[in-house]
Parts: structure tokens; C-alpha cells; sequence
């Protein structure tokens, strides 16, 4: 029976990047299972190049358990790595890879937990969903959460999301949704400034109104303590317009995200938006009729996470974490799908996501080591 070191070695061996094709890591998982004589299910994508897996240990009844990770990592060139990020090294009391902590320690939890599910009396089933695409921007989760709802007779009750949280209850995330915004204008020389309208003067009133609307839902009083920044952020992340410092630039775009806390509603900024956008058109458009503002989702929005306290799952991820604190975080998960597909979630997973997406990624073997026990205590709970 390999352990969760010798499984996460494998898995971090499959350079699998946020939108690249998944089917050799989906494989080795496949064979995995098989080997087990376990059941499973793949969701491709349209073109078949990607796929989640999810799969039932133990009897088809309420109640049960998803365990769910994604398997694809973040990028890593230009980072400064002291050993190949796609071969796990052990130095010291760490293990190092991409990866390693976000999220496939998580995985290899689970997988390493496999054959102690299958030879439990479980009176409740354990469910595994692994998806693709969560790097850049939870792009698989809601088919997945669709089809584990559409597959089973019976309704599994609780996911628990196991990006890395040091093994610590995370019952709130902020949601997020990423905005493209482009501005067409005119052309000209830049000495007619007053004649043409730039649209990189226009993108910047743009820009400082979402600023200044962050501002107002801070001042009045939209905060949640749980979360750092205790707010709804609104920031601008790139922008791209002009051709030379003496050209009127006709267009620019400008790519913003917003991460929402749970009492803030992202239908809300972006209705107060663009409404602002038609006001500006209309003044302007005196000048240029052809004056036009557009923005689309760069990113369908991935929804925030809030689960109550007094909620059965909270009671339950205490108990197999050993911790009692409850946390929130202000990074996206694909927890908030699970739940607005009906689950009872909860992010608690192996290592710390200050290791995340950076140079010389780690995992703690001890984190490891706690992530093993979860599962252990899982099976005993459920048996």
C-alpha cells in the first residue's frame, strides 16, 4: 500500500499547468482506482482534452462525504527554484515541488486513505471529485458539482475542500470575478486633445471610480473582520492602450477583479458601474458620437463561501482537524460552488498557502502527516 509521500511523489511529476490538457494525471488517478476496483466517472470538457473524476466509496445512501481537489498547479517559470519543481525532494522536514502543498498533498491524502475506505464498514460514503482548470479561475468545478448531483441516487451532504488551510476549519472565502473594460475613442495628434477624446483619459475616470467605490462601501460600514482586507477589493490589474506619447490613443482595456465579501453582491457593483459607463458615453458622445464603453466577464465569477457556524459539517471538520477556531479567507476556492450546488462546505486541507504559487513550493511532512490522520479519523467517523 504506498503512503501519501510515495503517491505525492507521482503526482507532482505531471507538469499539469491552469488550462493545459489533464489526461496523463487523470490517468495515473484512473489506474489508481481501478486497481481498487473502484467505480468512477469522467467529466470532459467539449473538446476532450480535460476531465474531472469523481467516484463513490461505500454504500449508495444520504448523507456521505465529497472530498475534493483540483490537479492542475500554477506556472513556474521565471521563478527562482533550487531543484526541478516537477520532482518531489525531501529536505529536512519539508517536501518540495509544485504543487506539493497546493493542492496534491490534499490528493494524496486521499488516494493514500483509499484502501482503509474500502475495507471500513462505512455507513456513509465517501465521495472523491478532482477537477481541472481551478488555477485560472475555477473554470470546472460547477460541471462537476452538476454532474455529482445528476449521477448518484442518493445526496451527499458535505464537501470539504481541501485547498491548503494548515489543516485548520475555513467555513468563509470571498468570491471573485474578473472584468474586461474597453474604451474606444479617437485618434489624433496630441495637440487636439480638447478636440478628439482619449480613451486612456477616459479608462483612468473609469479606473478611480472603481476606486472611489471601494472607498464608499468601506465607509459605509461594509466590513467583515473575518477576511484581510476586511472588505470588498476592487483592483486593476493591467492595461493596455496607445501606440506612441504623442497619438490620442483610440482604445484601451483594462482587465479589473473584484473580491467580494459575503454581504456585498457583485450584480451590484457592476450594475452601479455601468451605469456610470452610460453616463460618461453621453457626455462624451457630444464630442465623438462614436464614443463607446464595454465590459464583459473575463472570468465567469466563482461565488463566495459562508457557512454558518451551527451547520452539522463545521461540528464535523472540528472533530477530524482537532481545531476549533474557525477561519476565512480571502482567496477563491471552489468551495463556494460545492455549496451553491447544494453541500454543506468547509475548506481544511494539509500545508500553507503562504507556500502557494511561489519558488520552491513546499509541504511539511508533518502537515502530511495530519492531512493522513483527517482521513484516518474520516473513516472511523463514517464507519
Amino acid at each position: 500500500m504506498p503512503t501519501a509521500q510515495e503517491i505525492l511523489s507521482k503526482l507532482v511529476s505531471f507538469p499539469v499547468l491552469g488550462g493545459q490538457n489533464n489526461l496523463s494525471i487523470i490517468a495515473y488517478i484512473q489506474d489508481y482506482l481501478s486497481s481498487h476496483a473502484i467505480n468512477y466517472t469522467l467529466v470532459p470538457n467539449e473538446e476532450g482534452t480535460k476531465a474531472s473524476l469523481h467516484c463513490r466509496i461505500g454504500p449508495a445512501v444520504d448523507g456521505g462525504v465529497i472530498l475534493s481537489g483540483h490537479t492542475d498547479v500554477v506556472p513556474v517559470k521565471g521563478q527562482a527554484w533550487d531543484t526541478d519543481p516537477f520532482q518531489l525532494i525531501q529536505k529536512g522536514d519539508k517536501l518540495y515541488a509544485r504543487g506539493a502543498c497546493d493542492m496534491k498533498g490534499f490528493l494524496a491524502c486521499c488516494l493514500a486513505a483509499l484502501p482503509d475506505m474500502i475495507t471500513a464498514d462505512l455507513q456513509k460514503p465517501i465521495y472523491f471529485a478532482f477537477s481541472y482548470d481551478e488555477e485560472i479561475g475555477c473554470l470546472a468545478a460547477p460541471a462537476l458539482v452538476e454532474h455529482i448531483n445528476q449521477t448518484y441516487s442518493e445526496k451527499p451532504a458535505y464537501a470539504i475542500i481541501g485547498e491548503p488551510s494548515m489543516m485548520k476549519p475555513i467555513v468563509g472565502q470571498k468570491g471573485i470575478c474578473i472584468y474586461k473594460t474597453t474604451v474606444n475613442g479617437s485618434a489624433g495628434h496630441s495637440s487636439r486633445i480638447r478636440q478628439e477624446v482619449s480613451a486612456i483619459h477616459e479608462a483612468t475616470r473609469l479606473i478611480l471610480w472603481l476606486e472611489n467605490k471601494m472607498d464608499r462601501l468601506i465607509e459605509a460600514g461594509h466590513i467583515d473582520e473575518r477576511f484581510t482586507p476586511p472588505h470588498t477589493s476592487l483592483h486593476i490589474g493591467k492595461i493596455q492602450g496607445g501606440i506612441a506619447s504623442n497619438v490620442i490613443a483610440d482604445a484601451c482595456t483594462f482587465y479589473w477583479d473584484v473580491r467580494i465579501i459575503p454581504r456585498d453582491k457583485l450584480a451590484d457593483i457592476h450594475k452601479e458601474f455601468e451605469a456610470y459607463c452610460r453616463e460618461r458615453e453621453q457626455i462624451v458622445r457630444k464630442r465623438f458620437p462614436g464614443f463607446q464603453i464595454t465590459t464583459t466577464e473575463d472570468h465567469p465569477a466563482v461565488p463566495h463561501l459562508d457557512t454558518p457556524e451551527h451547520l452539522p459539517i463545521v461540528d464535523l471538520v472540528k472533530r477530524l482537524s482537532g481545531h476549533d477556531k474557525l477561519n476565512a479567507v480571502s482567496y477563491a476556492a471552489e468551495a463556494g460552488q460545492f455549496a451553491e450546488g447544494g453541500f454543506q462546505a468547509v475548506i481544511c486541507g494539509p500545508g500553507s498557502i503562504i507556500q502557494a504559487h511561489r519558488a520552491n513550493e513546499f509541504i511539511a511532512i508533518e502537515q502530511l502527516e495530519q492531512g493522513v490522520e483527517f482521513m484516518r479519523k474520516l473513516v472511523e467517523e463514517l464507519a
